[in-house]
């Protein structure tokens, strides 16, 4: 998988895509999420747990406020977090995030363009609402994505 380009026209569409995404996966994998406010990430990450053998999705739920969710699966861990709040490289170190990106489980970040560490091999999915209220979601694994500033 380079790059895939996937419209998704209902929720349903949008977990699929994560599901499908997560069964292309293996760990260790950093998953880059990239959309505005409400475009999907949290129910696209719903679907990769999904796909990752998270049974009861209902679980899982956006990190806004815990910053860090963690869902255990059989023989891992999905790590999600938020990134939305934390604006600092202290910020990123006191949820752990160099520890979570170095763990060797699956991760998944919400709003990656704040992320202030280098991650290696990433996959980057980029979320964008379409005029239509249809969502455009590009998954580009070749992507190089270093730090910000």
């Amino acid at each position: 998988m380079q790059r895939l380009r996937i419209i998704s026209e209902s929720e349903e569409s949008t977990l699929e895509a994560g599901q499908r995404l997560a069964e292309r996966l293996s760990k260790p994998v950093v998953i880059l999420l990239f959309g505005e406010l409400g475009a999907g990430k949290t129910l696209l990450t719903k679907g990769i747990a999904r796909g990752l053998g998270v049974e009861d999705v209902s679980l899982v739920h956006s990190p806004s406020f815990s910053l860090v969710n963690e869902y255990p699966v059989p023989n891992h861990t999905i790590f999600h977090i938020d990134l939305y709040r934390l604006d600092t490289v202290r910020d990123h170190y006191s949820i752990g995030l160099d520890e979570i990106l170095d763990s060797g489980e699956y991760v998944v970040v919400e709003w990656a363009e704040k992320i202030l560490f280098p991650v290696k091999n990433p996959v980057k999915v980029s979320i964008s609402v379409m005029e239509n209220d249809a969502r455009e979601i590009v998954i580009d694994q070749s992507a190089e994505v270093e730090a910000s500033k």
